[in-house]
């Protein structure tokens, strides 16, 4: 969603318009308040922050599952180290 001048909004009037930007965000919109001129803080929609969250979570299982695949295929093609060994060697180090 592109953000419009109308969408950036000073803090001190975002104080005094709270209920009227909610409302505004609530159908739809997105502010971003600032502070001295600054992007300072963003007003969204709950549920869509919700989406925002689920999204960032599924994209951390994505680069696990990723990590794991990139594990596996070491182990197949035998690029492993014992582990005891290891750990022993970088508490030598």
């Amino acid at each position: 969603m592109a953000v419009k001048a109308r969408d950036i909004v000073p803090f001190t009037q975002a104080r005094a318009n709270l209920s009227e930007l909610a409302d505004e965000v609530k159908a739809g919109a997105e502010k971003i308040i600032t502070k001295n001129g600054e992007s300072y803080v963003a007003l969204i929609d709950a549920d869509r922050l919700d989406h925002y969250h689920r999204l960032e979570r599924e994209r951390i299982h994505l680069i696990l599952l990723e990590e794991a695949e990139k594990g596996l295929a070491d182990v197949e093609a035998g690029r492993t180290k014992d582990a005891r060994k290891a750990l022993a060697a970088a508490r030598r180090r």
